[in-house]
């Protein structure tokens, strides 16, 4: 028997809006992760530059366009390919940055947190690749896992977005 559809819930998405969903989550956390890391190595997002000329500008600059990738997706009619991309491009700007976080603090919980976020980054780019962009439910899950580890690691680290001594 299937339990009563309360009114004053939304009906769970499916189809390309659950796959937006996802993909999109993950950006987000992706993105939290990347702030997290430039903070915790002291970049502030006015480090950012056009062309940048460091690593701490480069950190910058993908958190930066990670966030303008994120809202141009956001509210957008769902595109599997285009929101695993999106995807794909935050954890990307995470990994940037978890680099220049653990070169700033390198001990053994930076290096676990950026070998999670180079992990997550190349998951996130296979999500978002292959015959079937954003719409392959095997690499969708593995993708959704190692972000949570990526997280986790991140959180172990520090990188939660308060400054690290040295």
């Amino acid at each position: 028997m299937n339990a009563p559809v309360r009114s004053d819930q939304p009906e769970p998405a499916t189809g390309e809006q659950a796959l937006q969903d996802r993909h999109l989550a993950r950006a987000r956390s992706a993105y939290a992760r990347a702030v997290a890391a430039c903070r915790a190595a002291g970049i502030e997002p006015d480090r950012a530059e056009a062309v940048p000329t460091g690593p701490a500008a480069r950190a910058a600059n993908a958190v930066r366009l990670a966030a303008r990738s994120i809202a141009e997706r956001a509210g957008r009619t769902p595109d599997p390919a285009a929101d695993a991309r999106c995807a794909r491009n935050a954890s990307a700007a995470a990994a940037i940055a978890a680099q220049t976080a653990h070169a700033h603090t390198p001990d053994t919980l930076t290096t676990t947190a950026l070998k999670a976020a180079l992990t997550a980054s190349h998951t996130a780019a296979e999500t978002a690749g292959g015959p079937r962009p954003g719409r392959d439910e095997t690499l969708t899950e593995r993708a959704d896992a190692t972000e949570e580890r990526a997280v986790a690691t991140a959180a172990e680290a520090g990188w939660t977005g308060e400054a690290r001594a040295r």
